[in-house]
């Protein structure tokens, strides 16, 4: 008879190796400070490129003072309930209205994280005789979103970005069509930092009788004149069916939002079983937000330093001969020369232990088989300085290591 947790004492499993160690250097390792551009790590002061703090506002005075002062009132438990029964508070609909108004989308529902909310949002919505198109490097949560309301069938993954794929899949979809068809993506690629086709997949949705999800985590608060994410970037706002943002990267915060017309928004909100089933998002969160689109709305200058920074650092980095694949956003990936683990660990070790740059290795399964990254993510909180430090050790790294650059891993995986 075989023990249900047999499998736990190997090293299986997601990260088993590290696991089996009991590793916290690679995985799971412990940053001191407020998150930021400058932290500590293992006692010792670090340039950290491994934070999604893209607006630097997780050190804002603004938005801490709103913070402070919604503990004092609020603690951190209030409300008690779910927003179905006890839940419920004026300031969390007044935080789904000014959303929408950023969204320019007439209604928004919020949730507590954002992997919840592309769950319920996708779950809410696809009943047995829908299907759902899936880019094939959508994040872990629309793929999990896709599992569940699919019952882990009736779904067409298409090739990244491939609209002629795409397009083959809703031809397919259409044929012995019994209900309807969600089309899912992010707008921006979390590891890669590509953007979705955006205007073709409206072309697309809007031929075949589809409707369009946009998971944008990376993009809400970045992307757009004015920050409302990769829609705006591309003119299309207005043709996304479900724009859906998350309050854990540009917001320095917890949560996430869906936004659309009212009667798909209404109709997630009452059937979305990670927000039926779940305790209202804290006040201390909701009127911390409320601040926090204050800031975002009058501050283009943070977006504007995130950019120049991130040009700054990738232009260096792809001048010394680093892969940085097709990032079209501040999110910058470093491939590592023919996916080694072990050049990466080495890699990793000797930027942050020798000159304190702090960067984190990416590997399957957050990016597929044979890959090995680091993201970086330049911030409003990073210095010019920063980048010429971070530039000056891949550099000596490099040299250091003899690493040969000839190779370009990202091409073999687009």
């Amino acid at each position: 008879m075989n023990d249900l947790f047999d499998k736990c004492r190997t090293n299986g499993g997601s990260f088993g190796a590290f696991r089996a160690v009991g590793d916290s250097y690679f995985t799971q390792p412990i940053l001191e400070g407020l998150p930021g551009a400058h932290m500590q790590f293992r006692g010792k002061p670090v340039i950290v490129w491994a934070i999604n703090n893209y607006l630097g506002l997780a050190d804002n005075p603004e938005i801490k003072a709103a913070a402070r002062a919604a503990l004092e009132r609020w603690g951190t438990f209030s409300p008690m309930g779910s927003r179905m029964l006890t839940g419920n508070t004026e300031a969390h609909i007044a935080l789904e209205q000014r959303l929408a108004a950023f969204l320019q989308k007439p209604a928004s529902v919020v949730f507590n994280y954002g992997y919840l909310g592309v769950i319920g949002s996708i779950t809410a919505l696809v009943d047995k005789n829908d299907v759902v198109v899936m880019d094939k490097l959508s994040h872990a949560s629309i793929v999990d979103g896709t599992l569940l309301a699919s019952f882990g069938r009736r779904f067409r993954p298409f090739q990244h970005n491939d609209m002629d794929d795409l397009e083959g899949q809703l031809k397919g979809a259409n044929r012995d069509r019994k209900g309807g068809i969600l089309i899912v993506c992010e707008g921006v690629y979390g590891m890669r930092g590509d953007l979705a086709e955006l205007p073709a997949m409206c072309d697309l949705a809007e031929r075949y009788g589809a409707r369009l999800f946009v998971d944008d985590a990376h993009g809400f608060g970045i992307m757009g004149a004015n920050g409302r994410g990769c829609g705006e970037h591309f003119g299309v706002q207005d043709r996304i069916d479900l724009y859906f943002g998350t309050f854990a990267k540009a917001f320095a915060a917890i949560g996430g939002v869906t936004a659309g017309e009212r009667e798909p928004v209404e109709y997630i909100r009452y059937n979305a079983r990670t927000n039926v089933f779940a305790k209202s998002l804290p006040l201390l969160y909701v009127e911390t937000l409320l601040a926090t689109i204050d800031v975002i709305e009058q501050r283009p200058d943070l977006r504007e330093r995130v950019w120049a920074l991130a040009k700054r650092l990738q232009d260096g980095l792809v001048a010394l001969g680093y892969d940085v694949g097709d990032t079209k956003t501040p999110i910058t990936p470093v491939y590592v020369p023919a996916g080694s683990e072990q050049t990466a660990m080495e890699m990793i070790r000797i930027l942050r232990e020798d000159y304190g740059v702090f960067v984190s290795g990416v590997t399957y399964p957050v990016v597929p088989l044979g890959v090995v990254l680091f993201r970086m993510i330049p911030t409003a909180s990073h210095s010019e300085e920063d980048v010429e430090v971070t530039l000056r050790a891949f550099r000596e790294l490099r040299d250091r290591l003899h690493i040969d650059l000839s190779q370009k891993p990202s091409a073999a995986n687009r």
